[in-house]
Formats: structure tokens, C-alpha cells, sequence
């Protein structure tokens, strides 16, 4: 048994309010981890999750951020910028305040990624290696992230970025299923898709992301300093077994699928940085991508999956479009 498995192990999650960073939190705490989480309104967000030891602060704030770090393990930077707006003068300073306190503290950052930083020519098959050519401004600053992280880990700082497609699961509200797809506090009449059928996207249930990103920090002091990973996740081959899979659980197997409405994405671009990105993301709904993950299978095993129909319930009932879950077969733990 390792000195850190000895001994109590802490955490600073920043974003534990969020989808991600709220499920990997709540991950830790049931492994035994002490979980500290930094918030700009402390005290009323201790209100709706007490188990957290939660700090007064902000992570654009550098002395907030170390004065936080002091004495933990890792460093979960799962905050970001809701929406798009302020994304290019805020992601990359807070980063920097992450770096500059696992730096002074030893922690390891534990980072989630996204697919954003790769571009076209990384398709359809995109390894951990694949060159970073982003066809989007977030995708340009998501590169840097990830270059600033090299470096960090170059000077010592442990790094685990896990890699997924888009997310969908109980708390993810800011994501092509909860925004596109289906329409969050009603129920099913409809669902709308942004891409066509032939061409395979990419899913990435939440709770099996923070699941495996858990296990890898579980592993992380046999890990390399830099280390990558992507999750296969759940993959829509066809562009139809999302669908399929929603038509099942809602018990309703012609419910009627209708295209995104690109044209109004196209028409309001100009005036709205929200959707002047989506139309810039167009390209991963076009484009057929798959994700190996033998390199994560080489660590841990078996990765994290439950099944679909289970998840996409669970996701349902999460954004209340579903009453409750029909009987689904048995997977990994959503709560």
C-alpha cells in the first residue's frame, strides 16, 4: 500500500457545481477522499451539498485558488465559462492559476477534455497522438489548455487528461443531447438531430467519464507525467441508435425525428457567439468519428460503460422529460 493510499487523500475540485466536476466530487467522497471545492457563493452551495468542504473564492483569483490547493493530491479543473461568452479572457488565465498552484503545492491536475481541439483532419478515427488543427475558437484555446499542461508536466506537475465525445447524463445541461435533441421540463413530441443518418457520432455518459477518471487517478503513480486518454464512450454507429435508443425508452417507437434547424444557427451566427461556434462545430456532425481507447483499456482493463438504454433513461428523468425509468438492466451507479 502507497504512502498516499495510507493516509486520508484530498481533493480541490473547481467546478463542483458543474455536470463533470460535480460527478467526479461526489465519485472521490464515496472512495474516501476529503473533498475541498471552490465557490464564489460558499456558503449557499454548502447548503445544497454539505458533504463538500467548500471555500470562498474565485478561480480567476490566483491567491484563491493556491490558498485552496494547500495540502491536497489533485486538482480537478473541470470549471469553465458558461456558454461561450468570455471563453478567450477567462479559460486560459484560470488554467493558469490551476498550474501555478499544483506547481507550489505538488497536486496533480486531472483534466476533462473534448474532441474540440481537433479538426477535420484528425477524422474519423482519432487517436490520443492525432495532430491538433481546430476549426473553432474554443477548439484553438482547448489546444492551448493542453499545450500549457505539457509544459506544466515537463516541470514536474502530474497530468491526466481523459478525452471524451459529447456528454449526456444527470447533470450535464450544456451539451447537444440536453440542447438539441430533446427540449429539458416536457415531455417527448419530437426529436431533433443534428446530424444524418450514416454518419457515427461519439457519446460519452458522464457518470462513466467521472467513473474512469476516478479509476486513472487510482492509478495515477503508475501513469506517465503527461497522460492522455480517450474513452470510447458510446457510439452511435449510424447516426440512428441515439434515436433508437430514446424511441425505446420512452416506449414509443415512431416517435418522429426532425433536422436541427441549422438555417436559423446560420442566420442568427453573426449576432449570437453561442451559436456562431455551433455553426463552427457543424463539421462534427458531417464528419464520421470514432474513438480507440486501448490505451485506457491497457491501464484499467475495461472501461467504465453503462448501458444505454439505462443511461439515456436516467438522462431523461434528470431533465424532466421522463416520469420515471422503465425496468433496465443493471450498470454503473449514476448518482
Amino acid at each position: 500500500m502507497t504512502e498516499m493510499q495510507q493516509r486520508t487523500r484530498r481533493v480541490l475540485v473547481l467546478g463542483a457545481t458543474g455536470g463533470i466536476g460535480s460527478a467526479v466530487a461526489r465519485g472521490l467522497r464515496r472512495r474516501g477522499w476529503q473533498v475541498r471545492a471552490l465557490n464564489r457563493n460558499a456558503a449557499t452551495t454548502a447548503q445544497a451539498e454539505p458533504a463538500f468542504d467548500w471555500r470562498q473564492g474565485d478561480a480567476m483569483n490566483a491567491d484563491d485558488v493556491r490558498t485552496a490547493a494547500e495540502g491536497v493530491d489533485l486538482i480537478v479543473h473541470a470549471v469553465n465559462p458558461s456558454g461561450y461568452r468570455n471563453w478567450g479572457t477567462l479559460v486560459l488565465p484560470m488554467l493558469d492559476n490551476t498550474i501555478a498552484a499544483a506547481k507550489s503545492t505538488g497536486a496533480r491536475i486531472l483534466l476533462p477534455g473534448t474532441i474540440y481541439n481537433f479538426g477535420r483532419d484528425a477524422f474519423p478515427v482519432l487517436t490520443e497522438d492525432a495532430p491538433q488543427n481546430p476549426d473553432t475558437d474554443k477548439g484553438l484555446i482547448r489546444r492551448e489548455m493542453e499545450r500549457r499542461l505539457k509544459d506544466a508536466s515537463e516541470a514536474g506537475v502530474g497530468v491526466i487528461i481523459v478525452r471524451a465525445g459529447d456528454f449526456f447524463g444527470p447533470g450535464a445541461a450544456n451539451n447537444w443531447f440536453s440542447q438539441g435533441l430533446v427540449k429539458p421540463g416536457r415531455a417527448l413530441g419530437a426529436i431533433s438531430y443534428p446530424g444524418r443518418e450514416g454518419i457515427g457520432h461519439q457519446w460519452a455518459y458522464l457518470p462513466d467519464v467521472a467513473e474512469t477518471m476516478i479509476r486513472l487517478v487510482e492509478r495515477a503513480e503508475d501513469l506517465p507525467p503527461f497522460a492522455v486518454y480517450h474513452m470510447r464512450g458510446f457510439l452511435d454507429r449510424n447516426g440512428t441508435e441515439m434515436i433508437a435508443a430514446i424511441r425505446r425508452v420512452v416506449g414509443k417507437p415512431a416517435l418522429p425525428v426532425r433536422a436541427f434547424p441549422w438555417w436559423l444557427i446560420d442566420l442568427a451566427s453573426p449576432f449570437v457567439p453561442l451559436f456562431r461556434e455551433l455553426r463552427k462545430m457543424r463539421y462534427l456532425w458531417r464528419e464520421p468519428l470514432r474513438m480507440p481507447n486501448e490505451r485506457l483499456l491497457a491501464v484499467l482493463g475495461e472501461e467504465p460503460h453503462t448501458p444505454i438504454d439505462e443511461a439515456v433513461a436516467t438522462t431523461l428523468v434528470g431533465l424532466g422529460c421522463l416520469n420515471a425509468p422503465r425496468a433496465l438492466p443493471q450498470g454503473i451507479a449514476a448518482g
